[in-house]
């Protein structure tokens, strides 16, 4: 306690309290907690360095300016979630210029400089806040009743106008039109003035008022917050409904954005209430003391994270996030096979894309060989992996390494749903048996089909044109090029899986455009082509974008993924390419066939033992990328993980058979 009376100046002593409360690790909660009741003793036991600190808080709101504190800290600006992005960017890597002199926050943000001091800040109870705030006796310095006045104290008056401004924003953002239109909302008088956005504003104005009255009266008629508090709630279930509708008919980042942005400011102006409410209500101003800590805590975590980008996209891209992993969740449910005809039909789907492969591997061999430049290269690359695997979908066959993104997502809904049950937990072990088979048999129709269709257009070329499709050098080439240890084949496939990843990711964000900006509905109004094709064709035309739209662009925008990341390798000359299971059991088909069927064993064996590794790989990055994603945009933890495994190994080890083949009978029990 000497050594605070002995500092001069109201921010070198509050400066000294923040620094002897402060752990030497953030993560000391419980040394942060006896620091600050040690303080608070000592300020009970001092009525020097009590009256110091007092005056020294009183300082800071009569010299700075605590507006922008209240109504930007913890608040999403207006300005857009990209302009927002940029930045955090720009101000972490050259941090804005601060003025303590004027502006509260900077203040703030000078006495917790630390990035880590909302961590004990927050981990405190707020009792213990509660106790240092109790040990200051604020109402020691607060007027009698003839001594009020008519000015209010800077403080509150910060706080009313802060409010203020804060309806006033959510009135406006409440009457933008996207919100109006999944709000269902007409443009009818009647509606507008009896919209909650509305309404709050009429009556935060009438509480403003209220709090001056009662400040110079405090026999006024008390209009407490109370009334203002269930608007914000029904604010609050606003946003809530639009929310969900949003999950149904499409979401976008600026929509994601501005539901946040309401958030904030729904959740600050009802602090900023119940503090302006509690401090009229009574002298003392006790009862705010739990509103303040709240307060307190959140501008903080604000002035701690206020150019922290990760937390920012966390808090933005959830739902967006969900949305078009929820997309893509139901598309990977039809590449889980349930019973015997839909395994055999997926066995077909799969050897079917076997043979597309086989074609589109010899003609990106042909591109090879036609010596474009090298950007040239990279866009040929990528238009014959794109029209290829949209013509692979058109038909209706399956592509075993696009399902694990797709299945992850389905998977994940299904953890989401089984919140510990045991009785769930089984039926995802069933799940996910399912899904095994499927995938290895997807994986087995494509590489049996890829190798025999590659010799046959080997022998085709070789009748046609009297010379061998690919030369020795070539399958040399390709034999090396797949080796297990000594080409990086494995890791050129984790950069693969992580492309199958993001072409699930695309398929999603495509449907969720479609629906958001309801293209199909859009199609169907097209006046030339209904001039030119009919009503009926064009509907047609449209419910085909609505089913299809994602996956097309997914599996086109994946094939210019797989040519974009060898062309990024040879631009730069950084060793970096990709390798697909089934393009490599193809490339192996033509060198086997470039060999007159005998290759150097140890090559080829090498060579096999690298499209081995290279189908683990792309399966495992993609689906592990895909669960995580899909786990964190639905909030989900799957802290029933050690039962889930021990009930996965106990269903393979009991009924193995279920992850190779469906059951003849076609269910499963659980």
């Amino acid at each position: 306690m000497e050594s605070l009376l002995a500092i001069e100046g109201g921010e070198a002593l509050l400066r000294a309290m923040v620094g002897q409360v402060r752990p030497d690790n953030p993560d000391d909660i419980e040394r942060a907690t006896r620091s600050l009741l040690l303080l608070a003793e000592a300020l009970k036991g001092s009525v020097v360095l009590r009256v110091r600190t007092r005056r020294a808080l009183a300082e800071l709101f009569e010299v700075r300016r605590a507006g922008s504190l209240y109504m930007n800290f913890g608040i999403l600006p207006s300005t857009g979630f990209f302009s927002e992005s940029w930045r955090r960017i720009a101000h972490s890597l050259l941090p804005v210029e601060k003025n303590q002199d004027e502006f509260l926050g900077d203040m703030l943000q000078s006495l917790f400089d630390r990035n880590t001091d909302e961590i004990w800040v927050e981990g405190i109870e707020d009792e213990a806040w509660i106790e240092f705030l109790h040990a200051l006796r604020l109402e020691e310095d607060l007027p009698d009743a003839d001594e009020k006045g008519t000015a209010l104290p800077k403080g509150l008056s910060a706080i009313l106008h802060s409010l203020w401004i804060i309806s006033y924003r959510i009135a406006a953002m409440g009457f933008e039109p996207e919100l109006l239109r999944l709000e269902n909302s007409g443009d009818r008088v009647e509606e507008m003035a009896n919209s909650p956005f509305f309404v709050q504003n009429l009556e935060t104005r009438a509480f403003v008022e209220c709090c001056m009255h009662r400040w110079q009266d405090a026999e006024a008629i008390s209009d407490d917050e109370k009334q203002l508090l269930v608007l914000f709630d029904q604010c609050r279930d606003a946003v809530e409904r639009i929310r969900r509708r949003s999950m149904q008919a499409g979401t976008s980042l600026p929509l994601t954005y501005r539901l946040q942005y309401m958030r904030d400011h729904l959740k600050r102006g009802e602090q900023l209430a119940i503090i302006a409410g509690e401090l009229l209500r009574e002298n003392s101003g006790r009862t705010a003391y739990p509103a303040m800590v709240a307060l307190f805590k959140n501008l903080v975590f604000a002035s701690c994270r206020k150019n922290d980008l990760v937390n920012f996209w966390q808090r933005n891209l959830g739902m967006t996030a969900r949305r078009v992993t929820e997309y893509a969740g139901k598309a990977g449910e039809q590449y889980i096979t349930e019973t015997r005809s839909e395994y055999f039909s997926m066995a077909r789907a799969a050897l079917g894309a076997g043979a597309c492969i086989g074609i589109i591997a010899f003609i990106k061999l042909l591109l090879h060989g036609a010596n474009f430049a090298p950007l040239n290269e990279m866009l040929v690359y990528g238009l014959n992996y794109g029209l290829g695997f949209m013509f692979i979908y058109i038909f209706g066959f399956t592509i075993a390494t696009k399902q694990p993104a797709m299945t992850a997502n389905a998977i994940a809904a299904s953890i989401g749903e089984a919140k510990g049950k045991v009785r769930d937990l089984e039926n995802l072990v069933t799940l996910v048996a399912r899904t095994t088979r499927s995938q290895l048999v997807a994986i087995l129709g494509n590489v049996v089909m890829a190798i025999p269709v590659a010799i046959s257009v080997s022998l085709l070329w070789l009748l046609a044109f009297r010379d061998s499709a690919i030369s020795v050098d070539e399958a040399e080439y390709l034999l090396a090029s797949h080796h297990l240890f000594l080409s990086g084949s494995l890791f050129f496939a984790a950069v693969a899986g992580v492309c199958l990843f993001l072409s699930g990711l695309i398929a999603g964000y495509f449907d969720n455009h479609a629906a958001y900006h309801r293209v199909p509905q859009r199609i169907r109004q097209l006046s030339w082509a209904l001039r030119y094709f009919g009503e009926r064709r064009v509907g047609n035309f449209a419910d085909y974008v609505e089913h299809n739209l994602g996956a097309l662009a997914g599996n086109f925008l994946f094939g210019f993924l797989l040519a974009l990341a060898w062309g990024i390798g040879m631009l730069l000359g950084l060793p970096l390419d990709i390798r697909h299971v089934a393009f490599s059991s193809a490339y192996l088909g033509y060198a086997l066939a470039a060999y007159d069927f005998s290759p150097p064993l140890a090559a080829f064996v090498w060579a096999t033992a690298g499209v081995i590794g290279i189908g683990f790989f792309n399966l495992v990055i993609s689906f592990t990328l895909a669960l995580i994603v899909a786990l964190r945009a639905r909030g989900v933890t799957f802290s029933q993980g050690n039962q889930f495994l021990r009930g996965l190994f106990r269903r393979f080890f009991t009924r193995p058979g279920e992850f190779f083949l469906p059951p003849k009978n076609g269910t499963e029990k659980a």
